[in-house]
């Protein structure tokens, strides 16, 4: 049996759409083209054809 004052003090509300929006896009994350953009960037300053 569930024991209601248990279970509510486990809850914690969700985030607005606001705050969620800021808490992903502050977050830096890199993905496969920025590590591709990267790599491209760093040959050609070392003159590497790739």
């Amino acid at each position: 049996m569930l024991e209601f004052e248990e279970e509510l003090k486990k809850f914690h509300p969700s985030l607005e759409v606001e705050e969620v929006e800021e808490a992903i896009f502050s977050q830096d994350f890199t993905d496969i083209a920025d590590a591709l953009i990267q790599v491209l960037e760093a040959s050609k300053k070392t003159g590497e054809k790739t």
